[in-house]
C-alpha cells in the first residue's frame, strides 16, 4: 500500500501551529519567530514533508531554485566556483540546478539556459565566456528571469561579477621584474575566453610599463596537459627566457612537469607564476607562486546578488569587480641564467616528439 503523502495541514497539526504559519516558514516570509520556525522545520523533517514546488510556481511563488550554467567541471576553477555557489545558496534555503556544457559557445549556452528556464528557476548564474552581444542575447532569452554573468567584460552594463584582472596581472609581472627577470614568456588561456584575454592584455601592458616585451607567447586550453605540451614546445624553440607567466594553476602544473622532464629546475633556472590559487597549488612541487582569486567570495557574492535581483527585479545592471592578491611560494626566485641549455633543449624535443606521437 502506497504511504500517504504528507500535506501542509499535517505539518501544521504536528507542530501545533496554523497552516498559514507553515506556509510562511516554507516561503521564507518575515514575522515568524525563530522558535516557531525551528518547530515547523522539525515537524517537516519528522514527517518527511517535501513542499510542492510545482504548485508553488503555478501560484506565482518562488521555486527557491537557482540555475547555474558552467563550463567543464573537471577544471578546478569552475568546480570550485560551483561548489561555493551551492554552499551559499543552501545557507539561504535555495537549491541549485547545474547545466554543464563542454564547448563554451553561444549555441550550447542557449541550450543550457533553455533547459534551466524550463525547470522554472528563479534566476540564473552563467559562468561561460561570452562577448557583449552574446550577453545581450542570453539576457533577452531570460525575459523576466534575473541573470548574472561571471565571465564577461567588466565594462558591460549588465549584472556581472569578475575578478580584477588588471591588478592581478600587474602583481605577477611586478613580482618577477623586482626579482630581476627581464626575459619573460607568456602562456595564456584560450582567447575565446574573456578572462584569458584580459589576463594576456594585462601582462602585456604591465611588461610595457617596464619597457619589456614577452619573449614568447603561447596559448593553452586551461588543462594541465595543454600547459605541459605548450611548455615543452616553448623549451624546444630555444627561446631565451627565465620566467613563465601562466594564465591558470592547472596549466602551471603541466608547465612544472615539462620543466622537470627537460632538466630545468624551478625556480633555479626558470621561475613560474600561476593564476587562481586553486586548493592544490600549495601542494605542487615546488609550491606554486600564484595570483589568488577567492572563489568562495565569488560564490557568496554571486548568490547574494542574484537573490537581490530576484526580489528586486528593477535593479539596474551593475558590474562588481572582486580583489585579487599575490601568493608568493617557492616557484619564483632571482634569475641565475638567461639561456636554455643545449641538453634541456634536446630533452624537451625528445619528450615533445614522444608526446605528439602518442596523441596521433
Amino acid at each position: 500500500m502506497k504511504p500517504k503523502s504528507m500535506t501542509l495541514y499535517d505539518v501544521a497539526k504536528h507542530a501545533n501551529v496554523s497552516y498559514q504559519t507553515v506556509s510562511r516558514v516554507i516561503n521564507q516570509a518575515e514575522h515568524v519567530s525563530d522558535k516557531t520556525r525551528r518547530k515547523v522545520e522539525a515537524a517537516m523533517q519528522e514527517l518527511n514533508y517535501v513542499p510542492n514546488r510545482v504548485a508553488q510556481q503555478l501560484a506565482g511563488k518562488l521555486s527557491q531554485t537557482i540555475g547555474l550554467v558552467t563550463s567543464n567541471l573537471s577544471l578546478h576553477a569552475p568546480s570550485q566556483i560551483a561548489a561555493a555557489i551551492k554552499s551559499q545558496a543552501s545557507k539561504l534555503h535555495f537549491n541549485v540546478v547545474i547545466s554543464m556544457i563542454e564547448q563554451p559557445d553561444l549555441s550550447a549556452c542557449k541550450g543550457a539556459v533553455n533547459s534551466l528556464l524550463s525547470q522554472r528557476v528563479d534566476g540564473l548564474i552563467v559562468n561561460i565566456p561570452l562577448e557583449d552581444d552574446q550577453v545581450r542575447a542570453i539576457t533577452d532569452m531570460c525575459g523576466n528571469v534575473p541573470v548574472l554573468f561571471l565571465d564577461v567584460s567588466p565594462t558591460l552594463n549588465t549584472h556581472s561579477i569578475t575578478f580584477d584582472a588588471s591588478t592581478g596581472t600587474q602583481l605577477a609581472v611586478t613580482h618577477l621584474v623586482q626579482q630581476g627577470h627581464q626575459h619573460i614568456a607568456l602562456l595564456s588561456g584560450p582567447l575565446t575566453s574573456v578572462s584569458a584575454r584580459l589576463r594576456l592584455e594585462g601582462w602585456q601592458l604591465a611588461l610595457a610599463k617596464h619597457h619589456l616585451m614577452a619573449v614568447a607567447q603561447l596559448q593553452g586550453d586551461w588543462s594541465s596537459i595543454s600547459g605541459y605540451l605548450q611548455t615543452l614546445a616553448l623549451i624546444s624553440t630555444g627561446s631565451k627566457f627565465t620566467a613563465l607567466l601562466v594564465a591558470n594553476d592547472q596549466m602551471a602544473l603541466g608547465a612544472l612537469r615539462a620543466f622537470n622532464e627537460s632538466g630545468l629546475s624551478v625556480p633555479g633556472q626558470v621561475s613560474v607564476v600561476g593564476y587562481d590559487d586553486t586548493e592544490d597549488s600549495a601542494c605542487f612541487i615546488p609550491p606554486l607562486t600564484t595570483i589568488k582569486q577567492d572563489f568562495k567570495a565569488l560564490g557568496n557574492t554571486s548568490v547574494d546578488q542574484l537573490i537581490a535581483q530576484i526580489h528586486t527585479p528593477a535593479l539596474p545592471g551593475h558590474a562588481t569587480v572582486l580583489p585579487v592578491t599575490l601568493i608568493e611560494r617557492k616557484t619564483t626566485a632571482a634569475p641565475n641564467s638567461e639561456t636554455v641549455s643545449p641538453q634541456a633543449l634536446a630533452d624537451a624535443l625528445a619528450v615533445l616528439a614522444h608526446q605528439v606521437a602518442r596523441l596521433k
